[in-house]
């Protein structure tokens, strides 16, 4: 499968990143240094935060007997797909909660098209809502970093029933790893569409770099203690 850049341009003129580039990708990326970067980052966080996420896991299992890590097809790099590890932040029959909502609320079912979430989701447990904005949900995909699925930063990884909403700018994000943080977690999250998602992935990719990547880090920690647009 052939994925090649455009040559279009994003519409968002903040944070471009060209302090530095990397080596040998079409944006000078040096991609051995990122995969060294993102297994040595990942490693580290997975030792330092191995007892918060299992302290997490017990209270996930307790609250109604159900596993807590669950794993869903994302896409990811050249088109092609990964189980994305998360810790479980639903009720265990989420798609029949979420489908109920969508046939009886109009307005439910208009934000669910806009950006595909719900501002008062009942598919979310009272436990789910604090590890979801506090974005522990997802540090198990430190493992999927590990394994080569995923980075520490890049596009969001979507479901593969959200790839039409890319269009023809799937193209861009299939050309990189997606990543446990990048510039829709920095730029306001749910408070954002899904339309103004997409041209965040499009221009990390024509835009990345090396300390590109560092600043979507430190911008991270504020945006995540502060639980901006979480959902």
């Amino acid at each position: 499968m052939d994925f090649r850049f455009g040559d279009q341009t994003t519409g968002l003129a903040n944070d471009t990143y060209t302090d530095h580039e990397y080596e040998g990708s079409p944006n000078g990326e040096d991609l051995s240094v990122k995969r060294l970067f993102d297994i040595v980052a990942a490693s580290l966080g997975l030792l330092f935060l191995a007892p918060l996420l299992l302290v997490v896991a017990i209270a996930i299992r307790l609250q109604d007997g159900q596993k807590a890590l669950y794993s869903q097809p994302r896409w990811g790099l050249n088109g092609e797909t990964f189980q994305c590890l998360k810790l479980r932040s639903m009720v265990p029959n989420a798609a029949e909660k979420l489908q109920a909502v969508l046939d009886s609320d109009p307005e439910a079912r208009r934000e669910w098209d806009l950006t595909q979430k719900l501002t008062n989701d009942p598919r979310i447990t009272p436990l789910g809502k604090f590890i979801r904005a506090t974005s522990i949900d997802e540090l198990p995909q430190l493992l999927n970093i590990i394994r080569g699925d995923m980075s520490i930063v890049g596009p969001r990884p979507i479901p593969l029933y959200e790839r039409p909403k890319y269009g023809d700018d799937f193209v861009h994000y299939c050309s990189v790893r997606p990543g446990l943080t990048g510039l829709w977690q920095t730029s306001g999250r749910s408070n954002t569409t899904y339309a103004e998602r997409v041209e965040l992935d499009k221009k990390y990719v024509k835009t990345r770099t090396f300390w590109g990547d560092i600043w979507i880090i430190l911008k991270t920690v504020p945006a995540v203690l502060m639980s901006t647009g979480a959902k």
